[in-house]
């Protein structure tokens, strides 16, 4: 992102839709990383299963919270190994952790590109991309930021089980 930036802001001659070239990139580490993210989550998972039902119950056996097959929900696991979140849940987990933010900073980098370097002109006759009029360039580009804050903030029910999330107060909490 540095580099492509640097190089879209170093002349007026260069053009702007470097950056979004740039937005491309970032999309397909989004995509590697969510991939990556669904095999870290199982895991995950099973460490989480292990935590709960043999070190808790080994550090304080008064307090015996097991499940009670947990030992053949772990082995099947091992067994059969199955992704437990989907890809767009992934996708959305790290937009919000990650890649909104360097979405966002490219978004704001295109906009001030397309509009530093020609002062008199007007928006969409900057934000042409050859035979491609400004306007559409730019209804795309609003259209793709709008999916990607949909993805990223739309409320749902989470699949990722038993993971701690933080609540409005501050606490930590264990989703179920």
């Amino acid at each position: 992102m540095a580099a492509i930036l640097t190089w879209a802001f170093s002349s007026p001659d260069n053009p702007h839709y470097i950056v979004l070239v740039g937005v491309l990139a970032v999309d397909m580490f989004l995509l590697i990383e969510a991939r990556r993210y669904r095999d870290y989550d199982v895991y995950r998972a099973r460490v989480r299963l292990l935590q709960q039902n043999f070190l808790a119950t080994t550090l304080d056996p008064s307090q015996r919270d097991e499940h009670s097959d947990w030992r053949a929900e772990l082995s099947d696991d091992y067994r059969r190994p199955t992704l437990k979140i989907t890809l767009l849940e992934a996708i959305s987990n790290r937009l919000r952790r990650i890649y909104f933010a360097l979405l966002t900073v490219l978004c704001l980098a295109w906009l001030f590109r397309v509009t530093a370097f020609a002062p008199g002109e007007n928006f969409p006759d900057t934000a042409a991309i050859a035979s491609a009029p400004g306007a559409v360039v730019a209804g795309i580009v609003g259209t793709f930021y709008v999916g990607v804050l949909v993805l990223a903030f739309w409320p749902r029910e989470r699949e990722a089980k038993e993971e701690f999330r933080e609540t409005e107060a501050g606490d930590w909490k264990e989703s179920e």
